[in-house]
């Protein structure tokens, strides 16, 4: 069978499933959030000081960073388990929360003395922060895995490992929530390291349960 003739097949086998593939991710999604949120709340929670934190630049820009990230992910998961959509331009997306984190360690090491740079690095929890974002994002991993089976994605590999980042954006935007850490210096360090685990294992799993 060409490559051609096969792609229409799996693409005809996606189309007919009982609910169509497109409206099935937003259900999945909704799900992951609930079980991150579920995780979340019965563990750490948010931080005390929340409400006035979230008037501040720091606190407020994590979010941005991990929303963009689950966004770009969502976008490109949703592509890579249709055969035959188009990638490019979500592809393209994948760049956008490195290169806003990327902008604001630039801006932090021009606003904090060089001395301060070490000790905002490391902060006061990043073994916390290793631990729960994947904690954190596990079952909506395994949620976004099982999805990837419902769909027929032509690279499972790379479909698992954008899992990964989708359930580590997640994670990490319900992490920094409870975060005392605001840092852009800490967070493209720590949360960076967290997600990369999430992504490993997505991409594992995606070589493991989701080949065609």
């Amino acid at each position: 069978m060409r490559t051609e003739d096969l792609i229409k097949a799996l693409d005809a086998d996606a189309s007919s499933k009982a609910m169509p593939l497109g409206l099935a991710w937003w259900v999945a999604f909704g799900v992951a959030v609930t079980i991150a949120a579920v995780v979340f709340f019965m563990t750490i929670g948010p931080r005390p000081d929340i409400m006035p934190a979230m008037h501040t630049m720091r606190f407020m820009s994590k979010f941005v960073f991990t929303l963009t990230l689950a966004a770009s992910a969502f976008a490109l998961i949703r592509a890579l388990s249709t055969p035959g959509a188009a990638t490019k331009r979500a592809m393209a997306w994948m760049v956008a929360a490195p290169l806003l984190v990327a902008v604001a360690v630039i801006l932090e090491l021009f606003v904090v003395p060089e001395a301060d740079w070490g000790r905002r690095l490391v902060g006061s929890n990043m073994m916390i922060c290793m631990s729960f974002i994947p904690l954190i994002g596990i079952g909506p991993l395994a949620i976004f895995l099982g999805m990837l089976r419902y769909g027929a994605p032509t690279q499972p590999v790379l479909a698992g490992a954008v899992a990964g980042l989708l359930a580590g954006g997640l994670a990490a935007t319900f992490y920094a929530a409870h975060c005392f850490d605001d840092s852009p210096l800490f967070v493209a360090t720590w949360y960076t390291i967290a997600v990369a685990i999430l992504t490993a294992l997505g991409a594992l799993g995606g070589r493991l349960f989701v080949r065609w």
